[in-house]
């Protein structure tokens, strides 16, 4: 029996488990609040969980040039970037090939990204089984999953414009 090379196994969504982005904002040395966004999935890929998901986040990260573990990437400087965030209606929709995750985050989040004009995404290969979407999840939970070492290395960093529609 022959395996096919997972460098040219076709990519698929579903791989993907499902997938969150979970917004909040904190306050920066600078004073103002930052709007970051969280993207992790559940690591609940039919095919094989958590290790099928890890995989599937990088290769979605990395086919669209965001390093996992690597610089952090500013897209306000990159406006080829695959990766957009639009902000409308009080909503925010994460936009990039094979992927639209969409969340409703809260005021201060909308503010803090009216402000600065960009939200600050983390997006992880690590999952994230117990922060299923509906369910609350505690401020000391986000801070110890977000801020984990294990998280951050496993992440792609990007500093990410706000779009909106205009009429």
């Amino acid at each position: 029996m022959t395996s096919t090379p997972s460098a040219t196994r076709p990519f698929r969504v579903t791989d993907l488990g499902t997938l969150v982005v979970m917004p909040w904002s904190g306050e920066t040395p600078d004073g103002a609040d930052m709007p970051y966004l969280l993207a992790y999935s559940l690591g609940d890929a039919a095919d094989g969980g958590a290790e099928t998901t890890a995989a599937a986040v990088e290769r979605l990260l990395t086919d669209n040039g965001l390093p996992v573990g690597g610089d952090l990437v500013d897209g306000t400087e990159r406006p080829s970037l695959p990766v957009t965030l639009l902000v409308q209606g009080g909503q925010a929709v994460l936009n990039m090939p094979n992927l639209n995750a969409q969340c409703v985050p809260p005021p201060e989040w909308l503010d803090a990204v009216a402000e600065r004009g960009y939200a600050y995404l983390v997006f992880t290969t690590r999952a994230w089984p117990e922060a299923v979407p509906g369910r609350p999840v505690e401020a000391e939970a986000l801070a110890a999953f977000a801020g984990a070492e294990e998280t951050l290395t496993a992440a792609a960093h990007v500093v990410l414009p706000s779009r909106s529609l205009r009429a």
